[in-house]
């Protein structure tokens, strides 16, 4: 886990540091909304229809669109362009097939094979809501497609259309190199109002849009992972370091393919990193040498936070320093005009207005102080979250778009291998339960992107608005939502249509009627967590969203990182995890909750006494010990 830690007395010109990449506590507002954001109905668009071209000529020639979905015939393209992504004569063949375990080693599913990509196109007609499809079904599909049920195969047989992994041959040919970038289609004025509406509080962005040169897709060994797709993971977090980040990271390390169970650690950078980013609690700020020292001890002093700082942890997860300031000068679509912004925190139209920033401003500026309202409660506190939750709208893409990878809140946990899925080259986020927009608690994207730039540039003259309902408006009215694939929320957020009333009659397992659930069991249910265990849990699902709940303790009855004297700084014999203090006697409960079961399997894992959902076990070092 790469908290590790860089040093806090790093040079005056070095600027911030700590990599942590979890989604945040912003989930703690932005996933309670189950209705739409008090947006307007105003147009958004402030790209031409031919620099849209432009942008989607890019993604394609640079094969981030391995889809064979149509493009929209409202952008004017004459023809289909050309896709070096897919099987189609022009991109790499592809070979799909079930990846299985092998006797005597049966017991647990096999890692997916190097390589690996998950067809969306595959997975969609499975789980897509719209077409009636049932979560329970969809996620079926997704663990017989990969082979996570493999020594444990019920069905007889595998239908053609639910292997949906594919392995890509070297690529031969690729004639995109070639291929003219679309664009340039001329339109009267008239053309342009009829088919895309303008903002008309915002002038035209200049054309023709200025992006980077485009990276070809290049010949590659088979099974090799693409250095222009970084394996990072990132998430978010403000505020005390707590049990719930720390699930998080446990799932990281549980389920992610780290090479863990070798006596070396991986160093190839085709192993995945999390980012932990941490916003120590500052609107803006210039650099400030202080916040960051601040910072690394307040994480070296977290009994919830000091095991991932272990050094066989060091390759993996990293904390990192979350500096707004550093983030919006370092990219370029933003760093001429974020400062002439009345706001940087907007979410779906609720403004929450920034002071004045004179030319010669303080080093930082806090969040709000907490000061009780007339009815008692802390207006500070609240806007404190507010301004946390919006900022977390707007980190997200700032990350994708400066360094690739994933983002994920916080409240996210890995419930398999993401080898598949990195390995597809599009951008993708899923969608909000039943309504059809985003839900960006999780978002791929590529960095330095043209969609990135669009979604920036397009933010900057929408009053920085990166709420995803809004984020959805974007690219509804640029005809590109395609470019951004919006998967099912089956595949990361399994129980949130059951949770809303959908689907009751044939429910996943678990069944849920609530988020809260995760945490507080239903009696009549708690049998089933320690019976089936994490191999019982949403089997099929990449991750687990559990929608805040932040007071809601992981683990009642051990309340502290349980995980052996290897971690003696977190030794769960001595003290409490929250407070530090010496813990009292406690009896374990009787009925045993989900996130309890999860966290007491991740734990096992570290201290060595029992492998992970792939059968591994983890590789003490003697130096390490």
């Amino acid at each position: 886990m790469s908290l590790h830690l860089r040093n806090p007395s790093y040079p005056s010109n070095s600027r911030g540091t700590l990599i942590f990449t979890i989604s945040t506590l912003a989930q703690r507002f932005r996933s309670c909304r189950h209705s739409w954001p008090g947006s307007t109905t105003s147009f958004t668009l402030v790209y031409r229809r031919e620099d849209i071209q432009r942008i989607w000529g890019w993604e394609i020639a640079s094969g981030h669109y391995p889809s064979t979905r149509p493009v929209s015939s409202q952008l004017g393209f004459e023809k289909q362009p050309q896709n070096p992504a897919l099987d189609n004569g022009i991109g790499p063949r592809r070979t799909y097939r079930v990846h299985s375990s092998q006797h005597p080693n049966v017991a647990y599913p096999p890692r997916p094979a190097p390589g690996s990509i998950a067809d969306f196109d595959r997975i969609v007609p499975h789980c897509d809501f719209n077409l009636n499809k049932y979560v329970r079904d969809c996620l079926e599909v997704l663990r017989v497609g990969a082979g996570l049920d493999s020594g444990k195969r019920v069905r007889r047989t595998i239908p053609q259309d639910w292997k949906y992994v594919y392995v890509e041959d070297p690529l031969t040919t690729n004639s995109a190199h070639t291929a003219p970038l679309p664009g340039g289609v001329v339109q009267s004025e008239h053309e342009a109002e009829a088919t895309f509406t303008k903002n008309r509080r915002a002038p035209w962005e200049p054309s023709p849009i200025q992006l980077p040169p485009i990276k070809y897709p290049t010949q590659r060994s088979t099974g090799s992972c693409d250095p222009e797709q970084p394996r990072i993971f990132h998430m978010f977090w403000t505020g005390d370091f707590t049990d719930k980040p720390y699930l998080a990271l446990l799932s990281f390390l549980y389920t992610q393919n780290l090479g863990l169970d070798k006596d070396t650690p991986s160093t190839s950078s085709c192993t995945p990193k999390l980012w932990l980013w941490i916003n120590p609690g500052f609107v803006v700020t210039q650099h400030y040498p202080a916040v960051s020292v601040q910072m690394f001890e307040s994480i070296k002093s977290s009994p919830w936070a000091t095991p991932f700082l272990h050094p066989r942890f060091k390759n993996f997860i990293e904390f990192k320093l979350w500096n707004t300031t550093e983030q919006l000068e370092a990219t370029p679509e933003l760093k001429d005009d974020w400062r002439s912004l009345s706001t940087l925190f907007n979410s779906g139209g609720d403004l929450i207005r920034m002071p004045t920033l004179p030319k010669s401003w303080p080093s930082h500026i806090p969040f709000p102080s907490k000061q009780k309202d007339s009815g008692g409660e802390y207006k500070g506190e609240r806007e404190t979250d507010k301004i946390s939750v919006v900022l977390s709208d707007m980190a997200r893409f700032l990350l994708c778009h400066r360094y690739g990878g994933v983002y994920l809140d916080a409240d996210t946990l890995f419930l398999r291998d993401w080898e598949e899925l990195l390995n597809w080259k599009g951008a993708f986020a899923y969608r909000w339960s039943w309504h059809p927009a985003y839900n960006t608690a999780i978002l791929r994207m590529h960095k330095g992107s043209a969609l990135g730039t669009f979604l920036l540039r397009t933010s900057l003259k929408n009053d920085f608005d990166f709420h995803p309902m809004t984020i959805t408006k974007y690219l509804e009215e640029a005809k590109m939502e395609e470019l951004l694939y919006r998967l099912p929320d089956a595949l990361f957020d399994s129980a949130w249509l059951n949770m809303e009333g959908y689907q009751r009659d044939r429910p996943a397992q678990p069944p849920y009627s609530t988020f809260a659930e995760f945490f507080d069991t239903a009696a009549v249910d708690s049998a089933t967590p320690a019976v089936v265990g994490f191999d019982g849990f949403f089997k099929g699902a990449f991750s687990y969203h559990f929608h805040n709940s932040w007071t809601m303790l992981v683990d009642p009855g051990r309340n502290f990182p349980d995980l052996g004297p290897k971690f003696t700084s977190s030794s769960p014999s001595s003290k409490d995890g929250v407070t530090g203090r010496k813990k009292p006697k406690e009896e374990d409960m009787r009925d045993l909750s989900w996130s309890t079961v999860l966290k007491r399997s991740f734990e096992a894992y570290l201290r060595g006494e029992a492998p992970n959902m792939y059968g591994e076990w983890l590789a003490w070092q003697d130096d390490t010990v």
